[in-house]
């Protein structure tokens, strides 16, 4: 069985292909083989500290084998999975919690199952918990070319809010115009507050969802209209921000959105799961994969998503 192991933590360059023992499954766990694995900037934070041997934290497959205990998955069932605490998707076959997978439907192929899950899940939790968005309400949206940001800018669209994406480059605003987003704003850093205040007449946004990391954030607080909410997720791939509550402007709110509060029990990750691939049958949610690469050329999976050229969703096909 071949996997992708990370040899010591660092770049790109530390991820090699190995041969690896079969794994079996335990009581409660269900043996796959990996058809499709996504390719997320949390395996490059858990790359760079490597903080597991084999990264990757979702995928979609076939069950093999069910360990013992294990009911509703059965060999030769469709399933995709989401593991946040434990890794391991870059691989040819892995072992599972059972409480970490889902069926997958007929109507959903492996690759959209394997690409819908983490960055569907993070944008549905940010756009319908940490800021419910209501209809007529304007947002901005940061890396609206990106995974989470393609998928962030279709549903708010679903749910009647306007959509202003921020893009790092010239090429990527049309991708982000066909998601759906109203108006696109070529920026770097902090450069998006003055079209944004143009666009909005000056009042602001009534939510920003910023996973674009430190350097924006405070750019981000300056957009929000009054009672606003910046809603936050990108430690991993940039400074973590620090600020003094006195310094948040204009009674706003300011949250930091966490999937795994968003999928605490297998019945809510499954009921979730099953409101994407529903929006995804519906044709509401449209998954963009930027690009596909062989298990043996994670490295440069990697080295291109870090690059920001990169568009959509990166998967390894094993």
């Amino acid at each position: 069985m071949r996997a992708i192991v990370v040899t010591e933590a660092g770049g790109p360059d530390v991820l090699e292909l190995q041969e690896k023992p079969a794994p079996r499954p335990g009581p409660g766990e269900v043996l796959v083989s990996v058809r499709v694995a996504g390719v997320n900037f949390f395996d490059i934070g858990i790359r760079r500290g490597r903080m597991a041997e084999v990264p990757g934290m979702e995928g979609a497959g076939v069950v093999l084998e069910a360990g013992e205990g294990v009911s509703g998955f059965a060999p030769g069932q469709r399933v995709a999975w989401l593991t946040i605490e434990t890794h391991g998707s870059y691989a040819e076959q892995m072992v599972l919690p059972v409480d970490k997978v889902v069926a997958v439907p007929d109507t959903i192929d492996d690759e959209t199952a394997a690409a819908v899950l983490l960055q569907g899940l993070t944008a549905h939790h940010h756009c319908t918990v940490c800021h419910a968005v209501r209809p007529g309400e304007t947002t901005l949206v940061h890396a609206a070319a990106g995974g989470v940001g393609l998928m962030l800018t279709q549903m708010i669209k679903a749910r009647g809010g306007s959509v202003i994406g921020v893009v790092s480059r010239p090429e990527k605003v049309e991708i982000a115009t066909a998601a759906g987003a109203d108006h696109v704003v070529v920026s770097t850093a902090g450069a998006f507050v003055e079209p944004v205040r143009e666009l909005t007449g000056g009042e602001g946004v009534h939510a920003v969802f910023d996973g674009a990391g430190g350097p924006t954030f405070s750019a981000s607080l300056q957009v929000l209209r009054t009672h606003g909410t910046l809603v936050f997720y990108g430690p991993l791939i940039g400074d973590v921000p620090t600020i003094a509550m006195n310094e948040i402007p204009r009674s706003t709110r300011l949250t930091y959105g966490t999937l795994p509060d968003h999928i605490r029990t297998h019945e809510e990750l499954t009921a979730r799961a099953a409101e994407l691939f529903a929006m995804v049958e519906k044709g509401e949610l449209v998954v963009r994969v930027g690009g596909r690469y062989p298990l043996a050329q994670a490295a440069q999976a990697h080295a291109d998503l870090e690059s920001r050229k990169t568009t959509g969703k990166l998967l390894l096909i094993p």
